[in-house]
């Protein structure tokens, strides 16, 4: 018997093509980022709750029920918790303004007084007036964004608010209906190619319920660390900050040096006089950083896209640059789901078995409806 070719990976002009598709689409996704982000909550509320369905089927349930209970239940309990929120995010929005800058001058304050002291120890830095010309330009920018763009966004935000209500009736129909639609994809591909086919809903699947679930559980570890830590530092709702500087890690390099922006700035103005809390607030960033980096990542979402870390640098700067901030938030999980599909597309085109099957197939159709027309 003469031995199969080994399949090979993807080649140069299949990676050229996977990174072109992957920006094109970032850039479309830009436009209709409306759409997008619901899609994206849904899947992660799809991949969440997929557990939990799951569980149900084998007690007993039909997949229909168990679905209706799953997402009954997860509707209930976040209409509960949009309850208990609501009112405090609308009596916050009215001050949001205030409070903004009120922050952001304990942060400004906390920069000045590192600057000076740094400018006490260096003859270079005195002579240039560093301190006073970066406090400037900085209380400048700062103001500017705190009084005319910081109330424009949240309210924009808050816009987008109904937008998200469609995450859960997206995840709805992902777990209701979800092998019927990858049931229908398959009967559309020629029999030659079913195997394979079959493998990269597989495979698609398995990469983007890796990530998803891998991103909650580090997005949990993340909070837990940094509240925990926050609070034996001494600062006020520790929780919260955790929670929320854990959420804009979803956004590489730029979410992380946000979440601690808005903690030092907080630590900052909670403790005018005492600025070895702020530095402390820093070193515990620092801290959480390098254990997600050698740890946290490896456990949760290193080993589910298998990508190599200069693809994966390479990726997030092009995402940034296309699509800002959105592409950085979409760059991974893109290109993770693209990478399955160009790699199965270059290996089925490359293998000279499946060719050939697919051509005897459509000969032998070919012979079957012309047969009596001969």
């Amino acid at each position: 018997m003469t031995p199969r070719p080994a399949h090979r990976g993807a080649g140069p002009l299949a990676w050229c093509a996977i990174l072109l598709v992957t920006t094109l689409a970032l850039y479309l996704f830009q436009h209709v980022l409306w759409l997008v982000l619901p899609f994206l909550f849904g899947l992660i509320a799809y991949y969440c709750l997929y557990p939990v369905m799951q569980r149900l089927v084998f007690a007993g349930f039909s997949q229909t029920q168990a679905t209706n209970l799953t997402v009954g239940v997860f509707a209930l309990l976040l209409c509960i918790a949009t309850a208990l929120m609501l009112p405090r995010f609308a009596a916050q929005v009215v001050g949001i303004q205030d409070t903004g800058q009120r922050y952001l001058q304990g942060g400004l304050t906390l920069l000045d007084d590192t600057l000076r002291a740094l400018e006490s120890r260096s003859r270079l830095m005195r002579d240039a007036h560093v301190a006073d010309t970066v406090s400037a330009h900085i209380a400048e920018a700062g103001d500017r964004f705190a009084r005319e763009e910081l109330p424009e966004r949240v309210l924009g935000l808050a816009a987008w608010m109904p937008s998200f209500l469609l995450g859960p009736f997206l995840a709805y129909f992902f777990l209701r209906d979800g092998a019927r639609f990858q049931r229908y994809l398959a009967r559309a591909v020629p029999n030659a190619f079913f195997e394979r086919t079959l493998h990269l809903l597989y495979e698609v699947d398995r990469t983007t319920r890796a990530y998803f679930q891998g991103l909650i559980k580090l997005t949990v570890i993340d909070a837990t660390f940094l509240a925990f830590g926050l609070w034996l530092i001494g600062l006020s709702s520790p929780l919260t900050l955790g929670v929320l500087t854990a959420v804009l890690a979803w956004v590489p390099y730029i979410g992380s040096i946000l979440g601690c922006a808005v903690v030092v700035m907080v630590a900052a103005t909670d403790f005018p006089g005492t600025p070895a809390i702020a530095y402390g607030a820093v070193g515990l960033f620092v801290l959480v950083r390098l254990l997600d980096d050698f740890i946290f990542m490896p456990m949760t979402i290193g080993r589910s896209l298998k990508m190599h870390p200069l693809v994966t640098v390479l990726m997030i700067f092009l995402g940034g640059a296309v699509a800002g901030v959105a592409g950085l938030l979409l760059a991974l999980p893109l290109l993770g789901v693209v990478m399955v599909i160009g790699e199965t597309v270059s290996r089925v085109a490359s293998d000279p078995r499946l060719r050939a099957r697919h051509a005897h197939a459509r000969a032998l159709l070919q012979a079957a409806v012309t047969r009596d027309l001969v």
